[in-house]
């Protein structure tokens, strides 16, 4: 057997205190039951430290159990295997805490960048995607982010979009699902900070605006909004979304006369009719259109 993350983590404790205590009681419960039955594995007597009712930890004893720790391949009790990586946990010992490890994409996001210089056996398309950690962005490098909601559209990028030509760095990224979401929010929460535009290349139906209302975008994508009253059909704003209609009904009575995006609501809410992404048509008629400051959560 091995210490539990439990009992690490009393003994980390225990450890913390004697840097200002000669000695530390813990309760005899389940945990310290569990370390009394390493103790006895690792032929580690705690002799009057143990009692009915506690165990008595200190500096010799933590020593010794460094020292068993370290004979059977283990990270000592001070290292705190939670929230690192399968990796970063195998430089420290054997025993592998699956359940707080870092997850393998906490910190990924998909980008879509201009083809770079041919691979050899590997036909060349119009862009690249990579698999990138977030945290080796430099985001000062670039000047708008682009959040694409569907997958399919984000492969199918064509390599330059005409509505982007006012900006000479973008990053694009998809928005993510349970593979890439957690690593896109993050990044989108730091790039809020920057006050540089953010925009969204997602669905034209109730929960699309919504996301991008969630996610601190500053504007939609979208085909000009006669194209969009041309295309626009029921079947594109499914019944099941009407739950989200109510955070956007607000929106929409907060936005003063004339803004660019009543016309829109006015088709989505109004007319109950929306346009999925991939029936937008070609990109060259794209254009931005900027979202409200958010103020309430698209869900109820």
């Amino acid at each position: 057997m091995h210490l539990t993350t439990s009992a690490r983590r009393l003994l980390r404790d225990a450890a913390e205190r004697l840097r200002r205590e000669p000695r530390v009681e813990k309760p005899r419960r389940k945990v310290v039951d569990e370390i009394v039955a390493w103790l006895d594995e690792q032929h580690i007597d705690p002799g009057p430290r143990l009692s009915r009712d506690w165990l008595r930890v200190d500096r010799d004893l933590l020593a010794q159990i460094d020292q068993a720790l370290a004979l059977t391949g283990e990270a000592p009790v001070a290292v705190d295997l939670a929230g690192m990586s399968s990796l970063e946990q195998a430089r420290h010992g054997n025993p592998e805490e699956k359940g707080n490890r870092e997850k393998p994409r906490e910190y990924r996001v998909l980008a879509s960048l201009p083809a770079g210089a041919p691979r050899p056996g590997i036909a060349q398309g119009a862009r690249e995607l990579l698999d990138l950690d977030r945290r080796r962005l430099d985001l000062a490098a670039f000047d708008v982010l682009v959040q694409v909601e569907n997958l399919d559209s984000f492969y199918a990028l064509p390599g330059e979009l005409a509505a982007l030509a006012s900006w000479a760095r973008p990053l694009i990224l998809y928005r993510g699902d349970r593979h890439y979401g957690g690593g896109f929010a993050d990044l989108a929460r730091d790039w809020a900070s920057s006050g540089k535009p953010h925009l969204y290349l997602g669905d034209f139906d109730a929960r699309g605006v919504g996301l991008a209302l969630e996610s601190g975008a500053t504007h939609l994508l979208l085909p000009g909004r006669e194209a969009v009253a041309a295309h626009a059909n029921a079947q594109h704003l499914p019944p099941e979304q009407l739950r989200f209609q109510a955070a956007l009904r607000r929106h929409a009575a907060g936005l003063p006369e004339g803004h660019p995006l009543v016309g829109y609501l006015a088709i989505l809410l109004g007319e109950q009719r929306g346009l999925r992404q991939q029936w937008f048509g070609s990109s060259t008629g794209l254009t931005p259109v900027p979202l409200p400051a958010r103020s309430t959560p698209s869900s109820p």
